[in-house]
């Protein structure tokens, strides 16, 4: 899933990035309202974590034009500002929840999962299943034909990506962009490598194999057609 986070205060907005990475999440950090404001509009995000004192456009401003532009994006104000006024002010605007500064980052991440949670529970199911493979995303829980599955968390959201795109052939630029927030380098393997952990523990023993190699493309997840796959590459 994908997290917007708008802020300017340099420590507590990288704080953010990599606690929200760590935590499973692609999170994308924009300094100020103006970039805030066109990643929320081209992003596609589960979820926006907005500051209100922000440079260029604020907080406020931010969610105003996300509203305007038709984005139901659930919003999580984080802020200093801890007067009854601003919550009821942020909330009246569209916001979907509010936090105050200084927050605990157990806190922020349970708020977030809420979001995320009730953001997508309208659309889309809560449990991903292919063949005897099943994916809890509320309870963050892998198995196969009833036996648990432990994942990391980038395994976990690797596995999520692979899930929700089953049967589409997802190259390594785009595994790396959704679920490392990075450009490919053609010169590491780190796609390939977690690729082949996730596949040990997914698919070995069980049959049929549902993770395939697509020699020079990239990788599928799918329970029928892997005839042509490469199962000998990573």
């Amino acid at each position: 899933m994908k997290i917007l986070i708008v802020e300017d205060e340099p420590k507590t907005g990288d704080y953010l990035k990599q606690g929200l990475g760590e935590a499973g999440f692609v999170a994308d950090l924009a300094r100020d309202g103006w970039e805030g404001l066109e990643l929320a509009r081209t992003g596609q995000y589960d979820v926006a974590v907005l500051d209100v004192m922000l440079p260029g456009l604020d907080g406020w401003q931010v969610l105003e034009g996300m509203r305007r532009a038709g984005l139901e994006t659930p919003v999580l104000f984080l802020t200093a500002r801890d007067q009854v006024e601003d919550r009821v002010k942020g909330l009246e605007l569209g916001a979907d929840d509010y936090l105050v500064k200084p927050f605990a980052f157990a806190e922020l991440l349970a708020r977030v999962r809420n979001l995320a949670r009730r953001g997508r529970a309208a659309l889309e199911p809560t449990v991903l299943k292919v063949a005897d493979l099943e994916l809890d995303l509320l309870r963050r829980r892998a198995s196969r034909a009833g036996q648990r599955v432990d994942l990391t968390a980038k395994e976990f959201a690797l596995l999520e990506l692979f899930m929700r795109r089953q049967g589409e052939v997802l190259p390594r630029s785009l595994i790396a962009s959704q679920v490392w927030d990075m450009n490919f380098d053609s010169d590491t393997n780190v796609i390939d490598v977690a690729v082949r952990r996730l596949r040990v523990k997914v698919d070995e023993g069980y049959a049929p194999r549902l993770i395939h190699t697509v020699r020079g493309m990239g990788y599928v997840l799918e329970a029928e057609g892997g005839a042509g796959r490469d199962e000998t590459r990573p």
